[in-house]
């Protein structure tokens, strides 16, 4: 998805991502006298996040009939609705999208059908194919079948091998599809798939709604990503690695942590810090290096020129990705957490290596030596810092009195992000936690702008939700999708 679609068709990529994990097939030959209706109820309250509708042998009026009860469950468990194959009916009931095959309507025709905002998934079996759908207009794949399947007539299989080629050849979410059960779910680890079509293993199964249950629980574990964070340590907990690693596993990733820096801080101010050696930082990131490579990476604060060519020489030894930078320099209470010689080795060694940097505006200012007063002003910044080092640039307005719009600059421009402000005096670690997010969702598969979007409503939430605590700045509440603290 290119940088130039409109906000919503972010939105609605980032919502997607989400309904796919455990993607449920409807098939009513295994249902003997159970109503369709009964079995995807089931199916949802297991925790089935996507129901499509697929039927071969209903009249039209019956079709649109069992879709209008189906939808309407599916809205009532906030899960997407996707009817198989036929567009009229889709159109009809008003669904939120459709699934065609390679033999059925041209995926250009089926999405100038659909309009822009429903979803539109396509069946692929090769890369050559996959590459089609995406450019047409497909918001995600179904690609099998994977394993051998009974429930499609003729449903050759494809190699592991090739779905992950077609994994690392598109940007939009691939889902696995054919033959998937509990028993051989786990070979599909480390496939880069965004998710699962399940027909028989739900419903066949005695019992759909726990055979559901158990299949997002394996699917859970499966489609675990990984993230770390090199950065300082907070005492507090509202910024540095213990924002990140709250940030991570709220975004649904596995956080892991090198600490360049001690620091004995609260939401008043900074008292004191401590620098790790660079040896035991490198020996650090060794150790998480050698066992659980990490999907993305986020530095916060990197404190010392030493530490810093620490960190950029081990992220180019394990060829890293998806490296999330954020130039910490200054605390929100002012305090500075980033030594001055330390700043022209973070602009050379980490922002040639970085996929993102995610200065804020008085960052921006002290990297450029502009000043910026509006928002003609950031582009010129953002796009001076594109320019000089090659990495992505998300020039942040939060600092801004009038808004929370926020500049991703890369090499096709600029691509602005709204931000709705939230009236909160406690925004310690704010930058973290953006950060952190940013690097979770890129672990997850999200393209740039999707991740950073992602990111954003996630931090939009942390805010919103009050949590008040300490004397000063407060810190967020970093699990405010997860739980109540009380």
């Amino acid at each position: 998805m290119s940088l130039s679609l409109c906000q919503n068709n972010i939105t609605k990529a980032c919502t997607l991502r989400k309904a796919l994990p455990l993607y449920a097939v409807t098939d009513r030959r295994w249902l003997d006298d159970k109503p369709l209706a009964q079995a995807v109820k089931e199916a949802l309250l297991g925790g089935v996040t996507m129901i499509q509708l697929r039927e071969k042998n209903l009249d039209t009026d019956c079709f649109l009939q069992e879709a209008q009860r189906i939808k309407a469950l599916c809205h009532a468990f906030n899960v997407p609705f996707i009817v198989n194959d036929n567009i009229s009916i889709a159109l009809a009931c008003d669904a939120d999208g459709v699934h065609i095959g390679q033999q059925d309507m041209a995926v250009k025709e089926a999405r100038a059908l659909l309009g822009p905002d429903k979803i539109l998934g396509v069946s692929a079996k090769t890369t050559a194919q996959a590459l089609a759908a995406e450019n047409d207009g497909a918001d995600y794949l179904g690609v099998g079948a994977v394993f051998p399947t009974d429930s499609k007539a003729n449903a050759s299989e494809i190699s592991h091998n090739e779905l992950q080629r077609i994994c690392a050849a598109v940007s939009i979410p691939v889902v696995a599809i054919g033959g998937i059960n509990e028993k051989n779910i786990s070979k599909l680890q480390h496939s880069s798939i965004s998710g699962a079509a399940v027909i028989s293993a739900i419903f066949a199964a005695p019992d759909i709604r726990a055979a559901a249950t158990r299949l997002r629980q394996r699917l859970s574990a499966l489609l675990t990503k990984t993230a770390l964070t090199i950065a300082g340590s907070d005492a507090s907990g509202g910024a540095g690695i213990q924002a990140d690693l709250k940030t991570m596993l709220a975004c649904g990733v596995y956080g892991m942590s090198a600490i360049t820096a001690l620091t004995a801080q609260n939401t008043t101010g900074v008292a004191g810090v401590s620098p790790s050696t660079p040896d035991f930082l490198s020996a650090q990131l060794d150790s998480i290096f050698d066992d659980i490579f990490p999907d993305a990476v986020k530095t916060g604060m990197v404190f010392s020129a030493p530490l810093i060519a620490v960190i950029a020489g081990r992220l180019r030894h394990y060829q890293a990705k998806n490296i999330v930078v954020d130039p910490v320099m200054i605390a929100t209470s002012g305090a500075r957490l980033l030594s001055t010689d330390a700043i022209t080795a973070l602009k050379e060694q980490l922002f040639p290596l970085a996929t993102l940097i995610t200065p804020n505006l008085k960052e921006t200012e002290a990297l450029t030596g502009l000043s910026i007063t509006n928002k003609a002003d950031m582009e010129t910044a953002a796009r001076k810092l594109q320019a000089a080092y090659g990495c992505n640039v998300l020039c942040k307005g939060g600092h801004r009195l009038t808004d929370a719009d926020d500049l991703l600059y890369t090499a096709d421009g600029p691509l602005w992000l709204p931000g709705r402000r939230v009236d909160n005096p406690n925004t310690h670690g704010t930058g973290c936690t953006l950060s952190a997010a940013i690097a979770a969702h890129l672990a997850k598969g999200y393209n740039l702008p999707q991740a950073v979007q992602a990111a954003k409503d996630y931090l939009t939430g942390a805010l919103t939700a009050g949590l008040n605590l300490g004397h000063g700045a407060g810190p967020l509440h970093h699990g405010w999708n997860l739980t109540s603290l009380v």
